[in-house]
């Protein structure tokens, strides 16, 4: 079993830079399939779920070469299947953003149902009756989505229930040859939302409005490939720059744009820390007291989720007490629990978490529940007393590439480890 043991009490402080946002490149990756011929991606991390949104690919027909460790070059001339198979798909939850994609090439897909990380219901009912305004017809069996659209794409204006990303950018890419113009209400407005259309634009779509609430698709016919650089990760930023509020002393980012974590830095400065943005990058650092300060989790630019277990650590920490809502995944309070292995005082009520913070973590054995709260406990051991030995790191390693190297860099005290597969043992 590989596991994250990280020794407590060393000074950390320093410059990182991040990869490619993953939640960006994996949607960019599935647009490949929508313009046949060889598309180039660059600055596209080395993590996981890459792997396996390449696997998905190559299943489907294409072909992937990888220049250096951060740039694809997909060719999806001869991508002649329109299946993914579960044991992909249930790897991870990004694999069905093919589905628009295919359903936009070949007008029909079979997709299994989603996987990845245990935070959430994860339902695509969304992106089903999104895309059945849209006129593609769905028959769910055997757990697998088979869509078909028996009289073609035809744009419409369709309203999402909630401002999903997964179900925009179906919908986005489903619609760009469609019959007429699209519209998306109540589109989600991350930067990988702005991310994906300006490489839909490059490739020849029409798509106006991404980043704001209503976004626009005008059908077009053929797509051409491109040479497209994936925005810089404003999560694995984030989660840098708070181990930059948690230590104290300065940590730099740099490879992404401030503005992206615009309302996590404005939390960040009401909890008593220092930041300084910069075009490119931020550094973080705090010479007082953590201080109680209220979150609440929306759909940006709100609060992101994915920050949410990284900011609990902080506030674990912090000189009183306070309240921390998770609006987006039902289940993304297990990452508690482990903290609480570590010294913390928090009470879970629904989908809220009192925090009453406490003088200091105390090292010990913890298991990753998901991919940022597994980021989150090694940040956390960090400044603990003694030694935290982290399992279940396949979830890091999910969406974090180097995240121990980068550590070390900063001046950590931490290795990637293989240790006895004894799930017991871990707790003992």
């Amino acid at each position: 079993m590989d596991v994250i043991k990280v020794e407590g009490g060393h000074e950390i402080t320093g410059e990182v830079t991040v990869e490619g946002a993953k939640n960006s490149a994996l949607k960019l990756m599935a647009a490949t399939i929508m313009a046949p011929g060889v598309t180039t991606l660059k600055n596209v991390p080395n993590i996981a779920d890459v792997h396996v949104m390449g696997k998905v690919l190559k299943r489907l027909g294409a072909t992937i070469d990888v220049l250096d460790k951060h740039t694809l070059v997909i060719d999806t001339s001869n991508v002649d299947k329109w299946e993914t198979p579960y044991e992909l798909v249930a790897q991870m939850r990004a694999s069905t953003a093919v589905l628009g994609p295919l359903i936009s090439r070949f007008g029909k897909a079979v997709v299994a149902m989603p996987g990845g990380c245990n935070i959430g219901a994860r339902k695509i009912d969304m992106h089903i009756l999104g895309l059945e305004e849209l006129g593609v017809q769905f028959d769910v069996k055997h757990g697998n989505i088979h869509a078909t659209t028996p009289n073609g794409i035809t744009g419409n204006t369709v309203t999402l229930a909630f401002a999903s990303v997964g179900a925009t950018e179906n919908l986005m890419m489903a619609s760009v040859h469609a019959k007429g113009t699209t519209i998306i209400d109540n589109a989600a407005r991350e930067p990988e939302i702005v991310d994906l259309a300006n490489m839909l634009n490059e490739m020849g779509a029409k798509v106006k409005g991404a980043g704001s609430p209503v976004i626009e698709i005008e059908g077009v016919g053929e797509l051409h490939p491109v040479t497209h650089t994936v925005v810089g990760d404003r999560i694995e930023a984030g989660t840098f720059l708070a181990i930059g509020g948690l230590c104290g002393k300065p940590v730099t980012v740099n490879g992404f744009d401030p503005i992206h974590l615009g309302l996590v830095l404005k939390k960040f400065e009401k909890m008593g820390l220092a930041v300084q943005r910069e075009a490119h990058g931020c550094t973080v650092w705090r010479e007082g007291p953590i201080l109680p300060t209220d979150i609440q989790t929306l759909p940006f630019p709100g609060f992101p989720t994915d920050m949410q277990a990284q900011t609990m650590c902080l506030l674990a920490l912090a000189k009183g007490s306070c309240v921390i809502t998770e609006n987006v995944f039902e289940n993304r309070f297990m990452f508690a629990s482990e903290l609480q292995r570590m010294g913390a005082d928090i009470t879970i009520e629904g989908h809220h978490a009192i925090v009453h913070g406490v003088p200091g973590f105390s090292g010990t054995q913890v298991k990753s529940p998901d991919l940022r709260g597994g980021a989150a406990l090694v940040m956390a051991g960090l400044v603990a007393d003694g030694v935290t030995t982290v399992s279940a790191i396949h979830h890091i390693e999910r969406g974090y590439e180097g995240f121990v190297s980068k550590l070390v860099s900063l001046g950590a005290k931490a290795e990637r480890d293989t240790v006895p597969d004894d799930e017991d043992a871990i707790r003992d």
